[in-house]
């Protein structure tokens, strides 16, 4: 059964994910109606489809610690940790989480799953540690015919998220395409645009394609003058980083697309690290997450710093790692950062996992510290 979105769904969900970068088409997507969500039923096996909008309850596990080896520790790099929650639900598509923004507080929040479907809720914080998730729905990333994406072959690997106030854009590794959404028209009920790129983004590797998308605003989130002049030469642009697309050095291949300087960068690859995701500190620093696999080597996962000035077509560019973790950590498929900042100063960077759907993984939540 369906009927318009009370007031309340409206203005929860059009705050969800969006960031301190936020412009004032938020406002007008207030107005936006979608259909009222009923609760989810647990689904068929092996069917993690989301066709239709769903409530969905999701149960959390806090990690009182990060370090197995040394529970007491919480240090790491250029890191403290907060804290961590294992996620689960008995709704089957919930998982494969694999980006998510925040609002300016940290807590309403916007993901994508890898089988072309938004989740929005809110984080539950007890003091400054988080304690569970409340209001969590689900819906189908839509095409432009307004049908869930799904329903055309290939069109699910959703991978990448990033804002521009009231406009959502969506990555889809498997056919290496980005989608446009505008939340003023209906917010996860929108649908989606496809958005032009360079030729060379299709040529991508099929499943090592655009992994990680940021976008560059006028005035960087909670700067100061100082932090963020005025003109950035990057403003208005998308950067969409590739997972594994090499370039003739094996660097990872990287896209400028619209701004005033469109065009293809690379970022040094080092140590058989791919990229997983990306977030912009009001700095202008772009960190990167990266992450690792080998039977021999483990699991790894790092995190790495980036001028964002040193971008720019033709470049190669390249920072130093603030974080490195692996599986003596409580760490899975590390696929999504953000980063807010709270009332106290503090930039806090939120990274969340991809299950794959899998009996032996989890959907972790971890909250970081930025202390350096």
């Amino acid at each position: 059964m369906r009927s318009p979105f009370s007031r309340r769904h409206v203005l929860h969900g059009m705050a969800a994910g969006l960031s301190a970068a936020a412009s004032p088409r938020l406002a007008q997507a207030q107005g936006a109606s979608q259909p009222a969500l009923t609760p989810g039923p647990p689904g068929r096996p092996g069917r993690h489809r989301v066709d239709e909008p769903a409530a969905v309850e999701v149960n959390a596990r806090p990690l009182p610690s990060f370090d197995i080896r040394d529970r007491a520790r919480v240090r790491f790099g250029a890191l403290e940790y907060r804290s961590g929650l294992i996620l689960t639900s008995s709704f089957s598509g919930f998982g494969g989480l694999s980006a998510m923004r925040l609002d300016a507080k940290g807590e309403r929040f916007i993901a994508v799953s890898d089988q072309g479907t938004w989740f929005t809720g809110r984080i539950v914080y007890r003091g400054r540690e988080m304690a569970g998730l409340d209001d969590v729905e689900a819906a189908p990333l839509l095409d432009a015919h307004g049908k869930p994406i799904t329903a055309t072959r290939g069109w699910y690997d959703s991978e990448s998220l990033a804002l521009d106030g009231s406009i959502a854009y969506v990555g889809l590794e498997r056919v290496n395409q980005v989608l446009r959404y505008d939340f003023a028209k209906g917010f996860t009920r929108a649908r989606g645009e496809l958005v032009p790129l360079p030729a060379a983004a299709r040529k991508l590797p099929i499943n090592k394609g655009l992994e990680a998308l940021v976008f560059v605003p006028k005035v960087m989130p909670n700067a100061t003058p100082k932090a963020a002049p005025p003109s950035q030469p990057l403003a208005g642009t998308l950067i969409a980083f590739s997972e594994r697309g090499l370039d003739t050095g094996g660097n990872l291949i990287a896209f400028l697309v619209g701004g005033r300087t469109p065009g293809q960068f690379s970022v040094r690859r080092t140590e058989n690290f791919d990229i997983s995701d990306a977030v912009l500190l009001p700095s202008g620093d772009l960190l990167i997450l990266e992450r690792k696999f080998s039977w021999l080597g483990g699991a790894g996962i790092r995190i790495r710093r980036l001028a964002l000035s040193d971008i720019a077509p033709g470049a190669v560019v390249d920072g130093p790692a603030i974080f490195n973790a692996d599986l003596g950590n409580e760490i899975d498929n590390m696929e999504g950062i953000d980063a807010h900042v709270t009332a106290e100063g503090e930039t806090v960077l939120t990274m969340i996992s991809d299950d794959n759907f899998s009996l032996i993984q989890r959907n972790l939540l971890l909250q970081f510290t930025l202390v350096d």
